[in-house]
């Protein structure tokens, strides 16, 4: 008896301490958890954590294990996302970079181009160059502008009138169109150009049709005489056409060889119909062309001999000069020297000699002297 009434305090006392442990335990656990932030659930996995917390140890284990696999799953699945983002961004700025750096560069070096042009050709856009003139005439081929005395054929869309469609262009340029009032002055203007002002000037249609030709060609004249077979005026229709079209329209005889062309302001063509270059000359309103035979052959000579590359009879012309001769002759031989020598016969036969120094003369030390006709011209081999 005595036993059981010493066991039962004992029993009480431990019941006591195991009791406040559990409680301090408890206390303790909802301190900790109070303490660690809270997240809201945001995905699956969490939902999992709060489902398995009243599961066993074991069982919390492995939901611990499947839970950091979904976790580990889904940051790597958000990871791939990121670096395919990532990468797919770099691909698609990286061309614009090149672009970019590829313009700058092609700038550069258009710049350096230019550079590089302007200084090899630097004439290139000089309004004095040799090509301007040229390609000015040429494209003077392709158009004409009218000029008094022309006949202009108008064509007006819609109009049932019987009345003649052809019109003068009368002294200063002027024409008399009915339905455009006033007379317009056209000289100078192209078909087409006479065309868009008359649709201004027509007031009683409304955005009339209008097609303006030349009927008669009469304002660019040109006068042609010589070895042809239809010589006179004859009128041009462009405002520049090469010497071959009129040749062939006045029918050039067998015998033609050379023409001159006589312009105003300028010195007098001569060409030689032989040359392609020369007969694409281009005529021009108020041209004289005189077509030519060949010029006859020459009945007065001199003579080459020793120390020149083409001795023999050679054509003589007055004003003829020594150095004019010698080169006329193919020049002086490497072996000779630059004693010349002209002989000249005189009244009683016999020649007279006179001796030059071709050096002086080519230096222009002693005058240049005058050949005849019947000289005979010698290059000495001694100096």
């Amino acid at each position: 008896m005595k036993n059981i009434l010493f066991a039962a305090p004992a029993l009480i006392i431990t019941l006591a301490v195991a009791t406040s442990g559990q409680v301090k335990s408890v206390a303790a656990a909802n301190k900790q958890a109070a303490s660690q932030p809270a997240t809201p659930i945001q995905n699956p996995s969490n939902s999992t954590r709060v489902r398995v917390l009243g599961q066993d140890p074991k069982s919390t284990t492995q939901a611990g294990n499947l839970n950091s696999g979904i976790t580990v799953k889904t940051t790597a699945k958000a990871d791939l996302i990121n670096n395919t983002e990532t990468a797919r961004a770099r691909r698609t700025s990286q061309p614009v970079e090149k672009v970019e750096r590829n313009v700058a560069s092609g700038n550069a070096a258009g710049s350096g181009n230019e550079k590089r042009t302007a200084s090899a050709n630097p004439t290139a856009s000089s309004p004095n160059s040799v090509s301007a003139p040229s390609n000015a005439l040429m494209a003077s081929t392709q158009v004409y502008r009218v000029g008094p005395n022309d006949v202009l054929d108008i064509q007006l869309a819609g109009n049932a009138s019987r009345k003649s469609t052809l019109f003068t262009v009368v002294d200063g340029g002027l024409l008399e169109y009915p339905l455009a009032g006033d007379p317009i002055p056209v000289a100078g203007m192209t078909t087409a150009e006479i065309a868009a002002l008359l649709r201004q000037r027509i007031k009683i249609f409304e955005n009339p049709s209008v097609v303006v030709n030349v009927r008669d060609y009469a304002s660019h004249t040109v006068t042609i005489t010589g070895f042809v077979a239809s010589p006179g005026t004859k009128a041009l229709r462009r405002e520049a056409v090469p010497l071959y079209a009129m040749l062939a329209e006045v029918v050039a005889l067998p015998e033609a060889a050379r023409a001159t062309i006589t312009r105003p302001g300028r010195p007098t063509m001569v060409l030689d119909l032989k040359d392609a270059n020369h007969s694409s000359t281009l005529v021009v309103p108020g041209d004289v062309i005189k077509v030519l035979s060949a010029p006859p052959p020459p009945t007065e000579f001199f003579f080459v001999g020793e120390g020149l590359n083409s001795p023999g009879q050679k054509p003589y012309h007055a004003g003829l000069t020594l150095t004019q001769a010698i080169l006329a002759s193919g020049g002086v031989r490497v072996t000779a020297g630059s004693r010349v020598r002209i002989s000249r016969q005189r009244a009683d036969g016999r020649l007279a000699n006179e001796d030059f120094d071709l050096r002086k003369i080519q230096s222009g030390k002693v005058p240049d002297p005058m050949v005849e006709k019947g000289d005979r011209i010698e290059v000495s081999g001694n100096n």
